[in-house]
């Protein structure tokens, strides 16, 4: 987490974020996402994030691409994303959660 609050402290223009929520617990995944998203709004950055937790990811997000073998197979806007989340969860995992 320190070393994210000295990339965003950084002048950058896009940040490519894997898998903020790896190793954290659950109650801290929503808030960090969050913070990322005000520093990033803040400072005028884009954010690429991969996150396994799509729906916390669309919470924070205003797009979604999944990705199945190197070929977008879904993408819409957070809200259009959230509305299809069985579609999307169905693409990527072996069984709809």
């Amino acid at each position: 987490m320190l070393t994210l609050a000295r990339v965003l402290a950084s002048e950058l223009t896009v940040l490519l974020a894997d898998e903020l929520s790896l190793g954290l617990a659950p109650v801290l995944v929503q808030r960090l996402l969050v913070a990322v998203r005000e520093a990033a709004d803040q400072r005028g950055v884009g954010v690429l994030l991969v996150e396994q937790h799509v729906r916390r990811a669309l919470d924070v997000a205003d797009r979604g691409y999944v990705l199945a073998r190197g070929r977008v197979v879904l993408s819409g806007s957070s809200a259009e994303l959230r509305a299809r989340i069985r579609e999307v969860e169905a693409s990527y995992l072996a069984t709809p959660v």
